[in-house]
């Protein structure tokens, strides 16, 4: 029999609200894990991704990571992780330093075997190389095979990828797919596989109201998946106000104060049809009686003339314009479009753009030559010099992506049994 904790998206670093405690939060978060691990005395602590919060953490978060991941070695548990998208750098991965230090092991498409479970890893892609993955597992004799990735996946809510298509490019039938990236925990049965998310261990978003945990993964005569939730993370507290015509802010302070708020994140959304109020006043209240963050939503319809105006513009049309502006090279262009370009793997931008570099001072030096920028706050009558290739008009009326970490919701079906293949079942959930 092995068992695992699947964990993952524990955000380390992450200043949420701007607090120095909240961002000590999530490395206790993390902390915790470790700690239920060696008191479990699992056979692995499996991470689907996002450990940092983002590719630059402070030198505190990486220190304080690398002592935690010390215990769990000393307690002679493997920590298995991949590479998430917060935190994915063109270069080499914090992932790699860790497991340079015998701290980690980055999972591949090797794979790395514990007892009768090999566990292969996917590091997060982005949408224009995954359609060009070829991703070939190793074959192994173990008794289950296991892919860790980091991406949201069907059936949950948001997905992005075919689970279906995905499963069958591989060379490996996998028994589980462990997931990070959605925040919500939940699991699925797509074919023969078991697709399970972990969720995260803080609440990185006012959303994420259900309670933090991870997964305890068992693999012998079945596979059991069950959740167990981290004690002692920081409290939100939620209060909705649903206000009537002649109530306001008094009526908001009084749920304020019916609620026990002391150290904890104060979440407040107001809806009905009361009096216009204030946020910073009511975001007062909860701090004077101890809130560690507040914030405010009001929900309610305001006429027209009132609603706050948004204005969206094409980033990627101003960093255009901007490159323009800057009287670049030939060569000065060529490097940027290399950067810029989606097509080109990150780990092989370094290479092609020395690559050009060294062809141009070989072949053509006078396109080392600075070139005329274009100054595109002239008069929008005059024409464009047709060489500058002027960036078109933008619409700043055209709507805005979605926020990609708005995911609350696993979207997840019911559980099946399955009719072949190993033996399956799911633990409370």
């Amino acid at each position: 029999m092995t068992r695992v904790i699947h964990t993952g998206d524990t955000h380390i670093g992450y200043r949420q609200y701007h607090s120095s405690d909240r961002q000590a939060d999530f490395l206790a978060a993390f902390e915790s894990v470790v700690g239920d691990a060696i008191e479990l005395d699992v056979d692995a602590v499996v991470h689907a991704g996002d450990l940092f919060h983002d590719t630059r953490p402070s030198l505190h978060d990486v220190m304080e990571t690398i002592r935690i991941l010390r215990t769990l070695r000393a307690a002679e548990i493997p920590f298995l992780a991949i590479v998430g998208n917060h935190e994915g750098t063109r270069d080499r991965q914090w992932l790699d330093l860790f497991a340079d230090l015998e701290l980690a092991i980055h999972l591949n498409d090797a794979g790395t075997r514990i007892d009768e479970v090999m566990f292969y890893g996917l590091d997060y892609l982005p949408p224009a190389r995954r359609d060009r993955l070829e991703f070939e597992l190793e074959p192994s004799e173990a008794a289950y095979a296991v892919l860790v990735a980091h991406g949201l996946f069907e059936p949950f809510a948001h997905a992005e990828w075919d689970t279906d298509a995905f499963l069958d490019r591989l060379s490996v039938d996998l028994d589980a797919l462990l997931l990070g990236d959605n925040h919500t925990p939940g699991r699925a049965e797509v074919g023969d596989t078991w697709v399970t998310y972990c969720g995260s261990t803080e609440r990185a978003s006012a959303t994420e109201r259900e309670a933090r945990g991870y997964n305890l993964i068992t693999f012998g005569e079945e596979v059991r998946i069950g959740r167990r939730t981290i004690a002692d993370t920081r409290r939100f507290v939620y209060i909705d106000c649903e206000l009537q015509r002649s109530q306001g802010l008094d009526t908001i302070r009084e749920e304020i104060t019916a609620n026990e708020i002391a150290d904890a994140v104060v979440i407040i959304s107001i809806v009905g049809e009361g009096e216009p109020v204030q946020p910073a006043a009511i975001e007062q209240t909860a701090l004077d009686r101890g809130a560690l963050a507040v914030r405010v939503t009001d929900e309610r319809e305001l006429p027209d003339d009132e609603r706050p105006r948004a204005e969206f513009a094409d980033p990627d049309r101003a960093v255009e314009a901007r490159v323009r502006s800057l009287g670049l090279s030939e060569a000065g262009h060529l490097v940027d479009a290399v950067v810029r370009d989606l097509d080109v793997a990150d780990a092989n931008v370094r290479s092609r753009v020395r690559s050009r570099v060294e062809t141009l001072l070989a072949e053509q030096p006078s396109a080392f030559s600075p070139g005329e920028p274009v100054d595109e706050t002239t008069d929008a009558a005059e024409p464009a010099d047709e060489t500058t290739d002027a960036a078109e008009p933008v619409d700043e009326t055209t709507d805005a992506a979605e926020p990609a970490d708005e995911r609350t919701e696993s979207g997840a079906p019911e559980p099946r049994k399955p009719t072949d293949g190993h033996q399956r079942s799911i633990g409370e959930f």
